[in-house]
């Protein structure tokens, strides 16, 4: 026992073992600011989320080859129940405690209700109004 005794004067008889921590007040923050949501990883989550979400909503009717790829990747990743890559939907909702379902029916559910109107909204004809003539005015005789 004679060790630990050694080790425990050396500890509490120069009182290093009851010594406070100096920390710069920059060190302090910096510890309190990285477990903050709102940091730099939180951020671009969020930017990842809003940038599919735009993207479905944009792209839905798009005819053009570039829009049509954007939104089938977007409704892709969005459809997917995958949760092996870090940045999934389902993880990124996990992160920001958005719940999963909720964001599907109403992304996915919106657009079914669209192309229900489409299906139901009447093409009618475009008619020109009839044009107007007037009458020709007689015209003045000369004496």
């Amino acid at each position: 026992m004679p060790v630990y005794e050694g080790m425990r004067d050396n500890l509490v008889g120069e009182g290093r073992l009851f010594q406070p921590d100096i920390m710069l007040p920059a060190q302090y923050y910096s510890v309190l600011r990285k477990t903050s949501a709102q940091g730099p990883e939180h951020r671009l989550i969020m930017a990842m989320l809003q940038d599919a979400v735009d993207c479905f909503q944009k792209y839905r009717g798009a005819t053009d080859e570039n829009g049509r790829a954007l939104y089938e990747d977007a409704r892709e990743w969005l459809a997917s129940e995958d949760r092996r890559w870090p940045f999934s939907f389902e993880n990124i909702c996990g992160v920001l405690k958005l719940d999963v379902d909720y964001l599907r029916r109403g992304l996915f559910g919106r657009e079914g209700r669209e192309e229900e109107q489409q299906r139901r909204a009447k093409v009618l004809p475009f008619k020109a109004p009839p044009a107007f003539i007037e009458p020709a005015q007689p015209a003045a005789k000369a004496s």
